[in-house]
């Protein structure tokens, strides 16, 4: 079921109005319910998958506490820490058989080919789980959080299976942390104008941002990545700068869904986005990208192995771990460890340029403080971005230098005699996807000192309305029923 459906529309607000109408003690269990309906109807098979990772860490959390209570602290932490460890290496297992298995075997037998030896392992035929790198994380954080004692083990199984799978997160996210979520279950959440309100505006924006821009920039960019060899120039350029945008957009649509979808019912999500684009550096930049998931990998992978507290060459080389995993976790391919790497190497760089930088303002007496360098440090910082996104979007490595290679050809002449409209878009379509872009940079920008939705609530009620049918209209004639519009699969959700 797509979050961008009418089945969704007619699913959610059936669950919205029974959530509100059945008495509080029943409330879990009707999330829980729907949350497993939701996820099953892709394939009820996985949910077994995702019911074996429930039970599991809910094992793990309620043995970690037991162990806790020994009274022998040497045993004590022993235990725990192999409670831990059978957690990780369960789940990471799962995780492993069905999305990197074919990756690793495949890695390995070119390994050994170098070496004239021969072997033929079978390849795994299992469909990768929807948003099964998403749910494992998420529960792996409550084994890891109940081990720190940041929270106790959750004795109702049902409440803790719904935060494994709550329905508007469990397939792309935001990464919840139990911490923060799991007692939310236990909240009473009653009906709230204001509050629901805020929600369907933010589905709507989510939608919006979907259907009319994000799927629009899509049609392009498929165009010439499927055929790198076929463009060249500014047409690579504007279809690398297309996926930039189509990304953010497709990923900021499906967050702000999930959040509003949320928040209709009571619960506070994790903001996944934070005006990304708008970042003065790459450390700046994964503060306010898929948020969720860097502040997962920094709390349960990065301090653990140290952090920087254990000396500059420990500290670079934490970091390349963790851009490096986190490019494996998007997907089983070099092209996304590459990706990872590459935002590993632009932090270590920016450490060890650091006195070179700070040596040259002082003796050019540069003004940091000002409009001009700012724009200056967000330019570099998106341009680094946007080279780095060529790998992630590409579908081989040979492919990804391809299109690196043909950037560089000089061929301004598509831009004036109309070939740059035939790359999937025509002219009124590529207009709608520009328009589109500064709207949402627009939003970002207006957005970084204020909530829009509070101030939208100030207005009178013509401008109010007039907005949200506005919207709406623009949805229907730009997306649903436009010509040509094809419903594009969230990029996220296939991770």
């Amino acid at each position: 079921m797509q979050f961008i459906s009418l089945s969704f529309l007619l699913f959610f607000l059936v669950i919205s109005i029974f959530y509100f109408i059945i008495p509080y003690k029943f409330q879990w269990a009707w999330l829980l319910i729907c949350s497993y309906f939701f996820y099953t109807t892709v394939n009820p098979k996985y949910a077994l998958l995702i019911a074996t990772s429930t039970i599991i860490t809910y094992l793990s959390g309620l043995l970690i506490e037991n162990a806790d209570k020994i009274n022998n602290k040497k045993n004590s932490t022993k235990l725990k820490k192999f409670w831990v460890l059978a957690s990780f290496s369960s789940n990471l297992g799962i995780l492993f058989l069905f999305k990197y298995y074919n990756f690793f075997n495949d890695s390995l037998t070119r390994i050994l080919n170098l070496f004239s030896i021969s072997i033929h392992m079978p390849f795994s035929k299992y469909l990768l789980p929807l948003g099964i790198s998403f749910y494992t994380l998420q529960a792996l954080s409550y084994t890891m959080d109940v081990y720190r004692k940041d929270v106790s083990a959750e004795k109702n199984l049902g409440k803790y299976a719904l935060f494994v799978s709550f329905f508007p997160q469990v397939v792309a996210g935001p990464i919840e942390k139990s911490k923060n979520m799991l007692h939310q279950f236990n909240e009473k959440h009653f009906f709230n104008y204001d509050r629901v309100k805020n929600g369907l505006l933010l589905i709507l924006w989510g939608v919006m941002v979907k259907i009319v821009i994000a799927d629009r920039l899509a049609i392009l960019v498929k165009t010439v990545y499927t055929n790198p060899n076929n463009y060249k120039g500014f047409a690579t350029i504007i279809a690398t700068l297309f996926f930039t945008f189509q990304i953010y957009c497709d990923f900021l649509s499906y967050s702000n869904i999930a959040r509003g979808a949320a928040e209709v019912l009571g619960f506070k999500v994790t903001n996944n986005f934070r005006q990304p684009y708008l970042s003065k550096s790459i450390k700046e930049f994964w503060s306010c990208w898929h948020i969720s998931l860097t502040s997962w990998f920094k709390d349960y992978v990065y301090f653990p192995l140290g952090g920087n507290r254990r000396g500059k060459l420990i500290t670079y080389c934490n970091i390349m771990i963790i851009f490096l995993v986190s490019g494996l976790w998007h997907g089983a391919t070099s092209t996304f460890v590459i990706w990872g790497g590459l935002h590993g190497l632009y932090q270590i760089s920016a450490y060890l340029l650091k006195p070179a930088k700070v040596k040259i303002i002082k003796t050019f007496k540069i003004k940091t403080k000002i409009f001009s360098f700012k724009l200056l440090q967000v330019l570099i910082t998106f341009l680094l971005v946007n080279f780095a996104w060529i790998f992630f979007r590409a579908t081989s490595f040979l492919n990804a230098i391809t299109v690196i290679k043909n950037i560089f050809y000089f061929n301004p002449w598509v831009l004036l005699d109309g070939s740059i409209f035939k790359l999937g878009l025509g002219s009124f379509d590529f207009s709608v996807a520009i328009i589109g872009i500064f709207l949402v940079l627009t939003v970002d920008i207006m957005g970084r000192t204020k909530d829009l939705r509070i101030q939208l609530s100030k207005q009178n009620i013509i401008f109010r309305w007039s907005a949200y049918i506005g919207a709406v209209v623009v949805i229907l004639i730009l997306g649903m029923y436009g010509p040509g519009y094809s419903m594009q699969q969230f990029i996220y959700s296939q991770f």
